[in-house]
């Protein structure tokens, strides 16, 4: 779960991150919750979760959209 976490994190900075940030930070949780042995990538996880969220709140209020745009304009 805890690798999982990392990946979904790390993935949901690029695509579907408002998908992708809420389950790497349950899946983050539950890796540390059930005593996993990689703690390092667990907390990366939650990190990257976070952050997927943060991206996702920045898009929303800078484009009002929940997609990326390179547009200039």
């Amino acid at each position: 779960m805890a690798v999982a976490s990392f990946v979904m994190g790390l993935v949901g900075l690029l695509v579907f991150n408002i998908v992708l940030g809420p389950c790497a930070l349950v899946l983050g949780g539950l890796a540390l919750t059930r005593g996993t042995t990689r703690r390092g990538r667990a907390l990366l996880g939650l990190g990257l979760g976070a952050a997927d969220l943060l991206v996702l709140a920045t898009l929303m209020t800078a484009n009002g959209t929940v997609s990326w745009s390179f547009a200039q304009g």
